[in-house]
C-alpha cells in the first residue's frame, strides 16, 4: 500500500458549502473559500476511481483544502458514475461539463474569477479535466456539444486517463473503460470520438500532465503518449514525471511530489 493512500480513509477538511448544481442526488459540488473578499482564482477538481459509484469526491477534499490555503477557491464537483441512473456516457461527461458551467452562477455571490479557472483531475478525474478542457471542440451535431462552455485558463491533468482507446487496449481497471463508454472503439468509434481528450486533440488551452513512473493503475506512458501527440499538434502541454511515484502521491498534499503538482496549478492560473 502506497503511503500517500492514507488519503482514501481518513476525513478530509469540511467544504464551506456543499451546492447543488443540478436536479439528481449527484449533481452537487463541495466549494472552499480562501480569506479575503476576492475574487479568487478557481480550481475545478475532478475525482477518480474509474468513473464507478464506490469512489465519491471525499478523499479529493484534502487536495481542495490545500489549495484553498494557498488562495484558491476549489469546487469539487461530484457527478453519476457507473452503477448510477444515468451514469457513464454520456451522463458522467454530462454533469462534469453542467457542475462547470455552473461556476458562472456561483461566480458573483462568493467573489469568482472567471478570467482564472484550471481544471484539475486525478485518474479517471483526469479524463474529465482534459476533456472540459476540450469539449469546445466537439462539433455541434454531438450530443455533448454546448454552446459557449466555460473554457479554462488550463488542465492539470494528475495521473490521467487521457487515451480511452489505449486504456481499452490496456484493460485498465479491469475492463473498465468498456463499462463506462458502452462498447468496444471498434463497436462504438464515435463515442470515443466524443469523450477521449486524445481524440479531441489539440486542446488550444495549456495543459500539465503529471505522472509518476510507478504508477501500476494508469501507466505514466498514457501521458507520455498525450503530451507527445499534443506537442506534434502544436499544443501548449507539458508533462512533469514523477520518480518513484505511484498513484495517489499526486493527489497527497503531505507528499514531496506536492510542491510540483501546486506550482503545475499555479502557473496556469
Amino acid at each position: 500500500m502506497s503511503s500517500s493512500e492514507w488519503i482514501l480513509e481518513a476525513a478530509a477538511p469540511s467544504a464551506d458549502v456543499r451546492i447543488p448544481y443540478g436536479p439528481g442526488p449527484h449533481h452537487f459540488g463541495d466549494l472552499r473559500l480562501p480569506a479575503g473578499p476576492g475574487p479568487h482564482p478557481v480550481v475545478v477538481a475532478l475525482h477518480g476511481g474509474f468513473w464507478r459509484a464506490k469512489y465519491d469526491l471525499s478523499h479529493l477534499g484534502h487536495l481542495c483544502a490545500a489549495l484553498t490555503a494557498e488562495g484558491f477557491a476549489t469546487w469539487s464537483l461530484e457527478f453519476r458514475r457507473i452503477g448510477h441512473e444515468g451514469g457513464a456516457f454520456p451522463g458522467t461527461l454530462a454533469d462534469a461539463a453542467l457542475g462547470a458551467d455552473f461556476l458562472r452562477t456561483l461566480a458573483g455571490t462568493h467573489g469568482l474569477d472567471l478570467a482564472r479557472v484550471v481544471v484539475l483531475g486525478h485518474s479517471a478525474g483526469g479524463h474529465l479535466a482534459l476533456w472540459l478542457g476540450a469539449r469546445h471542440r466537439l462539433p455541434a451535431a454531438d450530443p455533448l456539444h454546448v454552446e459557449a462552455p466555460l473554457r479554462p485558463k488550463g488542465v492539470v491533468a494528475l495521473a490521467a486517463v487521457s487515451d480511452l482507446a489505449r486504456a481499452f487496449a490496456l484493460r485498465l481497471g479491469d475492463g473498465v473503460v468498456e463499462s463506462f463508454v458502452g462498447g468496444s472503439p471498434e463497436a462504438v468509434p464515435e463515442r470515443y470520438r466524443s469523450a477521449s481528450p486524445a481524440e479531441l486533440q489539440p486542446l488550444g488551452i495549456p495543459q500539465v500532465l503529471v505522472h509518476g513512473t510507478d504508477d501500476d493503475t494508469v501507466p505514466v506512458s498514457l501521458s507520455e503518449e498525450f503530451t507527445e501527440r499534443g506537442r506534434a499538434l502544436g499544443d501548449d502541454v507539458r508533462q512533469i514525471t514523477l520518480a518513484g511515484a505511484g498513484h495517489f502521491e499526486v493527489v497527497d498534499p503531505r507528499s514531496a511530489e506536492w510542491p510540483l503538482v501546486l506550482q503545475a496549478v499555479r502557473s496556469l492560473a
